[in-house]
């Protein structure tokens, strides 16, 4: 194979996968070094001469010349004057010379080794390429189509059918893929797997919803709106907390739209996924009330050194404040970063009294231990059922029965007088 017929099809190979000239030219010459330091163990003395678009290649050894009995006749860079004359018969001692050296001197096998080291590096090239160039874009919506479905993952082809993946946690619950369906995800992460990138898409990530908020809302996209937080249970519900930085915009009105417009195009995207978009705010009660909402709270109680709130709604409210599944109650204890615990407001009682007054009757460890879920009155006790106190407390229930039983006993007490 001569330097045309090799450069050529490398350079139609390196045009082909989109690698620029400059980086070519220096894949060609660092090839073609490492050949020349296999044979001669250094290149140093050696120039290399590249045209790439007429596939011409010219290697150049230079050494100066020195007299046939020099001590310095064997360095890399030498070369004895009857040695040098062989080339050119006029040639002096001190004089330099230039020896074209021609790639079929390498030997047959060394040339079809720079080819396959050709293609590789390109190969890596490429490679590389690929992971920086999505390493930029996490984070951000990309659009795919899908070439195969698996059970544990969906596999996509970007526009120059790159390989994408979405694994089966990074997929909505309800979301269906057939070959040929184009796919809007958020890039995920990016990986290396035995050398080659992984591109990791995901549905299900909070960014996502926040990107395709940006999409849609204008006020996001230039920063007037913020996004302070997102929650979501995949393809079932969201909470999206919104702030506006000017006081003339109303962040929940611009995000959901005349009619709902806005955030119809997002909740489709999310297969129906209920999004509940609340109004951002400093004031801790306030932000509760409203990352509950639709139910309407009678008072809480607020522990912010063990991240706890106790919160109290008449009967009605309390399966609106729970949701589906627990999902408003989970997602809002998320969205404020709180355990949010939920109690009937007891009717029949009007006066309450602390659990500090049955020390007498009650254990100091069995107090410690409501204390513990944020009950510390008689009356929060009685309001809780005594199914919800076995789940939320380490005690036992004949120990719960005990409690409860001295409790009414107190306030039966108190009605009889």
């Amino acid at each position: 194979m001569n330097s045309s017929v090799l450069i050529e099809s490398f350079a139609e190979f390196a045009k082909f996968k989109n690698i620029d000239r400059p980086t070519m030219m220096r894949i060609l010459e660092d090839v073609f070094r490492t050949m020349i330091r296999k044979k001669w163990s250094t290149d140093e003395n050696f120039d290399i001469i590249l045209n790439v678009e007429k596939g011409d290649l010219e290697i150049w050894r230079n050494r100066e010349i020195v007299d046939d009995n020099s001590e310095d006749i064997w360095d890399h860079d030498k070369i004895s004057l009857s040695d040098a004359r062989k080339i050119e018969p006029d040639f002096e001692v001190g004089e330099e010379v230039s020896e074209e050296v021609k790639l079929e001197d390498f030997g047959r096998r060394a040339v079809l080794t720079a080819r396959q080291t050709l293609i590789q590096r390109i190969k890596d090239m490429e490679k590389e390429l690929l992971f920086q160039k999505y390493k930029d874009l996490v984070g951000e919506i990309i659009s795919g189509e899908v070439y195969q479905v698996w059970n544990r993952e969906v596999l996509l082809l970007d526009q120059e059918e790159n390989e994408l993946l979405i694994p089966k946690a990074e997929q909505i619950p309800k979301d269906r893929y057939r070959k040929g369906d184009v796919v809007r995800a958020v890039v995920q992460r990016v990986e290396i797997v035995n050398g080659n990138p992984k591109i990791i898409l995901s549905r299900t990530s909070p960014t996502f919803l926040e990107r395709l908020f940006e999409n849609e809302v204008p006020e996001i996209f230039d920063g007037l709106i913020a996004i302070k937080k997102i929650v979501r249970e995949p393809g079932e519900r969201a909470k999206v907390a919104v702030e506006s930085f000017d006081d003339r915009i109303d962040p929940v009105g611009a995000c959901v739209g005349m009619k709902g417009s806005r955030i119809h195009s997002i909740v489709r995207e999310l297969e129906n996924e209920n999004i509940d978009v609340i109004n951002y705010t400093e004031n801790l009660e306030l932000y509760i009330q409203r990352a509950l909402s639709p139910a309407k709270i009678s008072s809480m109680k607020i522990d912010e050194e063990n991240g706890r709130v106790s919160v109290f709604l008449k009967p009605d409210q309390v399966s609106l404040a729970i949701g589906k599944g627990g999902q408003n109650i989970k997602l809002a204890s998320r969205l404020v970063d709180m355990e949010i615990d939920v109690f009937r407001e007891s009717e029949t009682y009007e006066e309450d009294i602390s659990l500090e007054e049955f020390t007498d009757e009650i254990e100091d460890w069995v107090i410690a231990e409501l204390r513990r879920i944020g009950l510390d009155t008689a009356k929060s006790v009685l309001a809780v059922s005594k199914e919800d106190l076995l789940r939320r407390t380490e005690l036992e229930e004949e120990t719960i029965e005990d409690v409860l039983s001295i409790l009414r006993e107190e306030f039966e007490a108190e009605d009889n007088q």
